[in-house]
């Protein structure tokens, strides 16, 4: 069974949607400062704990004060492989 729209049923249809469409609109600018001051506040918060939990890493890995380091590996004799073949400098000729 098909049955037709009435032409103020189609207009009522598009009244309602273009009232919610502005709706939405009104109430979105009332709270997206609120909304953007929230996100800024949790982006800071995450920032600092970020930052903290960096600081406390490097304190961690820093040295006590009178503590000797030292940071130089020791140097690695480079052992060559017998089955490794010689290198030989060429040029290639044009």
């Amino acid at each position: 069974m098909v049955q037709m729209a009435s032409f103020t049923g189609f207009l009522r249809t598009i009244l309602i949607i273009l009232l919610v469409w502005y709706g939405v609109k009104i109430l979105i600018r009332l709270f997206a400062p609120y909304l953007v001051q929230y996100m800024s506040k949790k982006m800071q918060e995450r920032f600092g704990q970020q930052f903290q939990h960096q600081q406390q890493q490097t304190d961690r890995n820093r040295p006590k004060e009178g503590e000797t380091v030292i940071d130089k590996m020791p140097h690695q004799e480079k052992t060559s492989d017998k089955k490794e073949g010689e290198y030989i400098d060429y040029e290639e000729i044009d």
